[in-house]
C-alpha cells in the first residue's frame, strides 16, 4: 500500500473515531445530568417531603395532647414523641438543602426545641407566656408549610432540568446521524480519490 493509500485510510479511521468519541462524551454528559436530576428529585425531594410530613404528623399529635391537657397521655408520649421527631430532623439534615431551605430548616430546628421546653412547662404549671407558646406552634406549623412547598418547587426544577438534558440526548442524537452521514460521504471521497498525476499515469 503506497503511502498516499495509507493517508487516505488514516484520515478515514480518525475522522470516524474523532466523531464518535466527541459524540459519545456529550451523550455521557447529558445522560449523567439526568441521572443527578432523577436522583436528586427521589432522595433529596420526595424523600425529603415524606420526613416533612412525618414531622407534621408527630407535631399534631403533641398537639393533641395539649388540647386534651391530658398528663398521663403526656407523660407516655412525649419522650416518644420528641424522639422520633429528633431522628427525623436528622435524617432531613442528610439530604441536599438549598439555601433558603437551610435557612428555614435552622428556624423550624430551633422552634422545635422551644416547643419540647415548653410543653414540658405547661404540663407542670410552669409556663408564664401561653401567648408565646400558641405563636410559637402557630411558627412551627408555617415552618413546616414552607418547606413543604419548598420541595415541590425544588422538585420541578430539577425536572426542567432532567427534560432539558432528554432534549439534549435527542438533539445531539440526529446532530450524530447528520455527521455520519457527512462522514461517511466524505470518507468515500477521500478513499477513492484519486491525485490527477496518478489518473494520467493510468
Amino acid at each position: 500500500m503506497k503511502v498516499f493509500n495509507k493517508i487516505k485510510w488514516v484520515s478515514g479511521i480518525v475522522l470516524i473515531f474523532g466523531i464518535v468519541l466527541a459524540t459519545n462524551l456529550i451523550d455521557r454528559d447529558n445522560f449523567s445530568k439526568l441521572r443527578n436530576s432523577t436522583t436528586t428529585i427521589y432522595k433529596d425531594r420526595i424523600v425529603a417531603s415524606d420526613i416533612i410530613f412525618d414531622i407534621s404528623h408527630l407535631v399534631q399529635k403533641k398537639k393533641l395532647t395539649l388540647a386534651t391537657a391530658d398528663t398521663l397521655l403526656f407523660e407516655r408520649n412525649h419522650a416518644n414523641l420528641s424522639d422520633k421527631i429528633d431522628v427525623l430532623i436528622e435524617k432531613y439534615e442528610q439530604t441536599k438543602l438549598t439555601k433558603k431551605e437551610s435557612d428555614i430548616f435552622e428556624v423550624l430546628k430551633t422552634q422545635l426545641e422551644s416547643f419540647d421546653k415548653m410543653e414540658l412547662d405547661y404540663f407542670s404549671g410552669e409556663l408564664s407566656e401561653k401567648d408565646a407558646f400558641v405563636e410559637l406552634i402557630a411558627g412551627i406549623d408555617e415552618s413546616l408549610y414552607k418547606l413543604s412547598k419548598l420541595q415541590v418547587s425544588e422538585g420541578k426544577l430539577q425536572m426542567l432540568k432532567s427534560n432539558k438534558a432528554m432534549e439534549s440526548i435527542e438533539l445531539f442524537t440526529q446532530i450524530e446521524i447528520i455527521f455520519l452521514v457527512i462522514a461517511g460521504i466524505l470518507i468515500q471521497i477521500i478513499i477513492l480519490y484519486t491525485p490527477k498525476s496518478k489518473r494520467e499515469d493510468i
